[in-house]
């Protein structure tokens, strides 16, 4: 059994991208939190273009257990819960979304998992309250990601969960670009274990995740922990070649036959388009590890910090 803190500090890391609406009822609930213990939050501004770096500071100069950290444009989630992740004090911390997506009130439960010896509590969606389609390909995102990993990652866990101060300074030391934080935390090891609820759906205002956004980090899921992608197109590639030798053999023997074969020129065409195609398709796939490769020989920062606001602003 592993021996806890009798009073430990819990950090909130909150990421936020125009999230005016719904700011009001996150403080409300965060204000109303029975935990049994300390606790700070570390709002992170993602460049928000609304009134939401105005609401945290105000937020911050009110509620001393506040601070607020804007990075100087949108750098995107994972580079936000990476900042918050760098600033957040305490021996827990905890990574919210501030949709109210996750309720703030399950924070309780993780806590008293993290007392049982658990160092990593993750929260586990067992319904959605998303559009049937958006369901669908969260649901086979997570399943392929799951088959294909070369560490266990949870089905249905995003990025709220509790992490004890350990696994926060491993997942701190890794030097990657394109973060995939779930991932991460995943391939850290140490006890893990999840807490099931029913996620709600967004409490006010837009979610910040369209389309290119979550192809993004799906991409940046299997990318960074699966060579899969890369065993599929030399093993589609192999296959496919063995498909247009077989059928080339085919037409050689019906043209040494004699025999009049109108259709010989369309589907050497539909042969010629399937294989230019796998190869252009199989050229991105590539490109797009080339391309997190140079992110990694570039070294520069995942975000860069503008404002500061609350006791961080007074941290060393």
């Amino acid at each position: 059994m592993i021996e806890r803190p009798t009073n430990p500090e819990l950090c909130i890391v909150i990421p936020c991208f125009n999230e005016e609406a719904v700011l009001p009822h996150l403080f409300d609930r965060i204000g109303a939190l029975e935990l049994g213990i300390p606790f700070k939050v570390l709002f992170i501004d993602d460049g928000s273009r609304d009134r939401t770096l105005e609401l945290l500071t105000t937020a911050c100069a009110r509620d001393d257990r506040m601070a607020c950290l804007s990075l100087s444009r949108n750098f995107g989630h994972q580079a936000a819960v990476a900042a918050g992740l760098r600033h957040a004090q305490g021996d827990i911390v905890v990574v919210l979304d501030a949709d109210l997506q996750d309720p703030p009130e399950l924070l309780a439960s993780f806590i008293a998992k993290w007392r049982e010896g658990y160092d990593v509590v993750y929260g586990i969606r067992t319904r959605r309250k998303e559009s049937r389609l958006l369901r669908l390909a969260y649901r086979l995102f997570y399943r392929l990601l799951d088959r294909s990993a070369n560490v266990s990652i949870p089905r249905d866990s995003g990025d709220f969960a509790l992490m004890d101060r350990r696994v926060v300074d491993v997942i701190n030391s890794l030097p990657e670009h394109n973060r995939f934080v779930r991932g991460m935390r995943a391939w850290a090891g140490f006890a893990q274990t999840g807490v099931t609820y029913e996620r709600p759906a967004r409490f006010a205002g837009e979610t910040g995740y369209n389309v290119s956004r979550l192809v993004k980090l799906a991409l940046d899921g299997l990318i960074a922990f699966s060579p899969t992608p890369l065993r599929f197109a030399f093993w589609l590639g192999g296959g496919t070649a063995l498909i247009g030798f077989v059928m080339l053999l085919w037409l050689l023997i019906i043209a040494i036959s004699g025999q009049v074969f109108v259709f010989a020129s369309s589907f050497a065409i539909a042969l010629l388009l399937l294989l230019g195609g796998l190869q252009l398709a199989f050229l991105g796939m590539v490109g797009e590890y080339i391309g997190r490769i140079l992110d990694e020989v570039r070294r520069r920062p995942h975000y860069i910090l503008g404002h500061k606001a609350g006791w961080i602003a007074d941290a060393a």
